[in-house]
């Protein structure tokens, strides 16, 4: 007598949902696996390129450390491997300061260079407009005039210029009334006139003199001229001479 095995639907399906829940885990930890698998793989590359890479470096660091231990050895008594400690320490400490200090100075750097790039056209309108100076004379009559002031300072003493000093508003108010357009064109007038008589004057007689005291402009002339000799014989204080 065979024994039939009899399943319910629902207990199968509820079993074969078990099994694909069981699938999916299984997946799941063979990807866990294969990631741990990849990590360690990386991980070992990384190590033997660590090790390689320490390989390599090993002789250059046995390098430089013995150049640095002879060029050590050439330096003063003086010098202790506490004192490089310490630099290395304060260097260390003041980290900030100097990030703080590169940062200022990439910043004064660009500031130099925009006022390089700025003064290249301001420099160029220097030189031009020295280069005008020059030729129009500027330079020459400033050189003249430092000569004419150390001549100046050569030849006049201390008591001079205060002298010089206490009277510079009278003089000032002299050169303004020598300066007048007036008195300029009297004065030019007479420059002229002396240089047209000279050859006239070399046959002048008495009577022609004479004649000329009858022209009322020769007349003005010398009352003009007796003023200014009246003006000459009296004080500065305003008091006519006695003598």
């Amino acid at each position: 007598m065979t024994n039939t095995l009899s399943v319910n639907a629902d207990d199968l399906a509820l079993l074969l949902r078990k099994v694909d829940a069981q699938t999916d885990e299984v997946r799941a930890l063979a990807a866990t696996v294969k990631e741990l698998s990849d990590r360690v793989d990386a991980q070992r590359e990384s190590a033997a390129a660590i090790s390689e890479l320490v390989q390599d470096v090993t002789p250059v660091a046995n390098q430089v450390f013995k150049t640095v231990v002879r060029e050590l050895d050439e330096v003063d008594d003086g010098f202790a491997s506490e004192d490089l400690i310490f630099l290395v320490k304060q260097v260390l400490a003041n980290t900030r300061r100097f990030s703080t200090l590169i940062v200022q100075l990439e910043a004064a750097l660009d500031l130099l260079d925009e006022v390089q790039t700025l003064s290249k056209p301001v420099f160029s309108t220097a030189v031009n407009a020295f280069d005008q100076l020059e030729h129009k004379g500027f330079f020459v009559f400033a050189q003249e005039g430092v000569r004419i002031a150390d001549r100046v300072v050569t030849e006049f003493t201390e008591e001079d210029v205060r002298a010089l000093g206490d009277n510079v508003v009278t003089i000032l108010r002299t050169v303004k009334n020598m300066t007048q357009p007036d008195i300029m064109a009297l004065a030019n007038r007479a420059a002229d006139t002396l240089h047209e008589t000279e050859a006239a004057e070399a046959n002048v007689s008495v009577w022609s003199l004479m004649r000329d005291m009858n022209d009322p402009k020769v007349r003005q002339g010398l009352a003009r001229l007796m003023r200014v000799l009246r003006t000459f014989s009296e004080q500065p204080g305003g008091q006519a001479s006695t003598n």
